[in-house]
């Protein structure tokens, strides 16, 4: 299996997680920080072929009665950005609650301040992209 890369996209601030190769186990992948859309899914995709991914994931933030609110169709248009740049798959996989999972992992590990802020991001994508692992087993 090749390596998958998650992406929790954001306003500001982008998460990135990556897979082993055995597609066992995700890890934290650092941040992409921009407001441009298209410049942000250049440094996604130049992430995704670095790190040699078949695959990227992106989380979409549903509201919690399955509709897509605001945040969801600007991760659609994202994602649209994302398979014109990049020649693998781009698969959208729910994200709620994801955040919600990375918060109580910092929280229980006592991480506050900035270093939260500069974690959280890529956190929640691990969690998405290890959930997403998980499934396909």
């Amino acid at each position: 299996m090749s390596r998958i890369l998650a992406v929790d996209y954001g306003d500001m601030r982008t998460g990135l997680a990556v897979s082993d190769p055995l597609g066992l186990l995700a890890s934290a992948a650092g941040v992409v920080t921009g407001a441009d859309p298209a410049q942000v899914a250049d440094r996604v995709v130049a992430e995704a072929v670095q790190r040699g991914a078949a695959v990227i994931l992106l989380g979409l933030p549903k509201n919690m009665n399955n509709t897509l609110g605001p945040r969801a169709e600007k991760t659609l248009a994202f994602a649209e950005l994302l398979r014109a740049r990049f020649d693998g798959e781009v698969v959208l996989r729910d994200e709620r609650n994801t955040t919600v999972s990375a918060t109580r992992m910092l929280n229980e590990t006592d991480t506050r301040g900035k270093k939260r802020k500069a974690v959280i991001d890529a956190l929640s994508a691990a969690v998405l992209l290890q959930d997403y692992l998980d499934s396909l087993r």
